[in-house]
């Protein structure tokens, strides 16, 4: 079972290299090709500045993602799993504090190993394309805050979870998916006013005729946004970009002050109407209830699967903890989740291609959102020629092409 498994992992890993190779060649073969539509805005050289910075970025996260993989066959198939386990046992004899000690100190060493590449990232190589504004001391200080912060939530999550689990052994599956339910959504109100601004200054648009502007748009939608308010974006980076957050009254619509320089009026009102759509098109709580109902099947299983003694031996582990099944069942998790992800993708670029209709509907500017994107990926330095198979695969957004054409055909109209 143990050698199944891992042949199994060890597929799946290369299926994702392939892939991703496969997405790099198709750059390197059509790469210096300016798509249709992008003529008057990408000249050569910035398309070879976005075709580098493409080229980088994937050598980077390759290099992460091997030395990952090769630590997690360390952790699991070569009996590390178990000495950690152990010494767990050695800290606390309590079954929700030796939980909460399992994950906190494993997040932690994720968290320790991943700094050099954020580093790097952030100081090298977005630095070396003109992106990063971030300095060393503003790195530190999110970095502290974004730690305090998910060290905080785990170790509440951890300990409500565990004890929930020892409290009622045999319905903790329904009690632990309704904690952290709640939770989630308790984090989607307080977020948009706690927590983002601990990192950014958020303030309404300041744009001289924009807000009057967007008021106006709002009008036609009937929706109740609370705010349209513009992030101090540039304090860390150049890319720019537009979300929505917060849910219910708190909702609102964020636009990046990067943004706002790079756009003409029309343009953000075309990126605002996209992010209204995604809210009148149900794209949030749908997304929520697909979100927690595969939450509810995952604690099921869950519940199943650590009452099943055979759950240790499939990685060769005479005996593990009620945490060490845990991970053995998020390892199983993410390689069954893995043929499942063209399926997620699909269905979040049908809700992208709704929210463009929707936009082009209600400001009946289809060419601004068209634009709008042909400046998005040119300041972005997106990849114009991915892989079809590979953006089929992982883009939870349409290619930037083939959303600028499908707007520019309904200009035509």
């Amino acid at each position: 079972m143990t050698l199944t498994l891992l042949i199994t992992y060890l597929l799946t890993v290369a299926a994702g290299y392939v892939l991703s190779a496969l997405n790099i060649r198709h750059l390197r073969r059509f790469g210096n090709t300016v798509p249709d539509g992008f003529e008057g805005s990408i000249d050569p050289e910035a398309l070879a500045k976005s075709n580098a910075y493409t080229l980088e970025k994937n050598r980077l996260g390759l290099v992460e993602s091997i030395l990952d993989n090769l630590l997690l066959l360390l952790f699991l198939f070569c009996g590390l799993l178990g000495v950690y386990d152990r010494w767990i046992a050695t800290l606390s004899d309590s079954f929700v504090w030796s939980g909460v000690l399992f994950f906190l100190l494993l997040t932690l060493t994720q968290t320790i190993l991943g700094i050099p590449f954020s580093l790097y990232d952030t100081f090298k190589l977005e630095n070396r394309y003109g992106f990063n504004t971030t300095t060393p001391k503003l790195w530190i200080s999110d970095f502290i805050k974004s730690q305090a912060i998910g060290v905080l939530l785990l170790a509440l999550l951890t300990t409500a979870a565990f004890w929930l689990i020892q409290w009622s052994p045999s319905r903790w599956w329904i009690w632990v998916w309704v904690f952290f339910a709640t939770v989630s959504i308790f984090l989607m109100y307080i977020s948009p006013y706690l927590i983002e601004p601990l990192f950014n200054k958020f303030e309404p648009v300041k744009e001289e005729g924009l807000e009057e502007e967007i008021k106006s748009l709002m009008a036609k939608t009937g929706l109740k946004v609370s705010r349209v308010m513009q992030m101090d974006a540039s304090r860390r980076s150049t890319h720019s970009n537009a979300y929505f957050t917060g849910i219910g009254k708190v909702k609102r619509i964020v636009l990046y002050d990067t943004l706002l320089k790079q756009m003409t009026h029309d343009e953000v009102l075309a990126v605002l109407a996209h992010e209204v759509g995604h809210w009148k098109r149900g794209h949030i709580w749908k997304r929520l209830v697909m979100t927690e109902l595969l939450g509810l099947a995952s604690c099921y299983l869950a519940y199943r699967l650590t009452a099943w003694s055979g759950l240790p031996g499939i990685l060769g582990i005479p005996h593990a903890s009620f945490a060490a099944q845990l991970t053995i069942l998020a390892f199983l998790g993410s390689i069954i989740a893995f043929p499942f992800t063209p399926l997620l993708s699909w269905l979040s670029r049908r809700h992208e291609l709704e929210a463009d209709r929707f936009a082009t509907d209600l400001t009946g500017m289809p060419e601004s959102l068209a634009s709008s994107l042909i400046k998005l990926s040119r300041e972005n330095l997106s990849n114009l020629h991915p892989h079809p198979i590979y953006a089929r695969f992982y883009y939870s957004h349409p290619p930037v092409v083939e959303r600028v054409r499908r707007l520019m055909g309904m200009a035509e109209k």
